[in-house]
């Protein structure tokens, strides 16, 4: 065990034991600043040197370091619900991302940022997916913006690893009649593309029930991204309303994923919806929905969910390798 796992996991335990945010992030912070420390067996002292590592995470690295499970882990892995530790099996299991922005709309920080970060956490994959022109307000990318997008990613994967590759992909937004809102060609050249609502989202159910149909069944839509558009946290927003049996059947047929939305304040779908999704044969994506680096790590709470209700990775595309990933996709089509 390397002191980046043993944070890594007790982070992931603590929260799925609902421990105060703050205790968590200590244990991702910590996991952040062992990549300056030297491999082989290292004192508590050196390590609390480090920023942001305090006496609980020192110990935690220095027992770690030098192979051994730390003791704060093996206690909170002998209470742990069995669920618990498939949800930490999955989370490890994970090879990419199918949602994250960049400063191309309405992210904070360069795509090479966000490739780069991803490839630190250990994927093999992630989506690069900015916005659509519509949404004006987070700077959405017009098809000649896209185009140049497409030139910077391959420059970006030209320098990259081998080990890891930047897509190229889109969230698209679902229009009122269910079109998507970027040209059809360039569509039909980018790896993945979620499709999301972001307006009207009070609209009766009748017609969002329509509008959603109309993108999971489109042979462009791979992703359909926060299927209901709440915001559960400050003021919040209510979910939209649609008939979620007829969506989530056609997504199973159509094999289009839904998305576990990983943001704190969606985690869309809400409970119930996932356990509906997952009754209907669906395929979903852990996506984070990143728009900075650190946000990437979010990703372990939606595997989290899936645990709950009995997910396995194969039904979770973000667990696939990427020729998978990209064979299936071409089937879909």
């Amino acid at each position: 065990m390397t002191p980046d796992e043993a944070l890594r996991r007790i982070a992931f335990l603590l929260e799925w034991r609902e421990a105060s945010p703050y205790r968590v992030r200590a244990f991702h912070t910590a996991a952040d600043a062992v990549r300056d420390l030297p491999s082989g067996p290292v004192d508590a002292a050196q390590a609390e040197r480090l920023r942001g590592i305090g006496p609980v995470t020192a110990e935690v690295i220095a027992q770690a370091s030098t192979g051994a499970v730390p003791s704060y882990l093996a206690t909170l892995q002998a209470a742990a619900d069995p669920k618990a530790l498939a949800g930490w099996d999955l989370a490890t299991a994970s090879t990419g991302d199918c949602h994250l922005h960049s400063d191309w709309s309405d992210g904070g920080s360069p795509l090479e940022d966000m490739a780069d970060a991803a490839h630190v956490l250990g994927r093999q994959w992630a989506v690069l997916t900015d916005h659509s022109p519509r949404l004006t307000i987070a700077h959405g990318l017009s098809p000649d913006r896209l185009e140049r997008q497409l030139e910077a990613v391959a420059a970006v994967n030209s320098r990259l690893s081998p080990e890891f590759r930047l897509l190229t992909g889109i969230e698209c937004d679902i229009l009122e009649d269910g079109s998507l809102d970027q040209d059809e060609d360039l569509l039909g050249r980018l790896d993945i593309v979620v499709a999301s609502v972001h307006s009207k989202l009070r609209s009766e159910p009748e017609p969002m029930t329509a509008r959603l149909l109309a993108a999971v069944r489109n042979i462009h839509v791979d992703v359909l991204g926060h299927c209901t558009g709440r915001i559960i946290t400050g003021r919040g927003r209510p979910p939209s309303r649609f008939d979620a049996e007829a969506v989530f059947a056609a997504c199973a047929e159509s094999r289009t994923a839904v998305e576990i939305n990983c943001r704190p304040e969606r985690r869309d779908p809400p409970d119930d919806l996932l356990l509906q999704a997952a009754a209907a044969g669906c395929r979903f994506a852990v996506d984070t929905d990143a728009h900075a680096p650190h946000q990437l790590r979010w990703q372990s709470t939606g595997y989290a969910r899936a645990a709950r209700i009995g997910l396995g990775a194969d039904r979770l595309i973000t667990t696939w390798s990427l020729v998978r990933l990209l064979t299936s996709r071409s089937g879909h089509r």
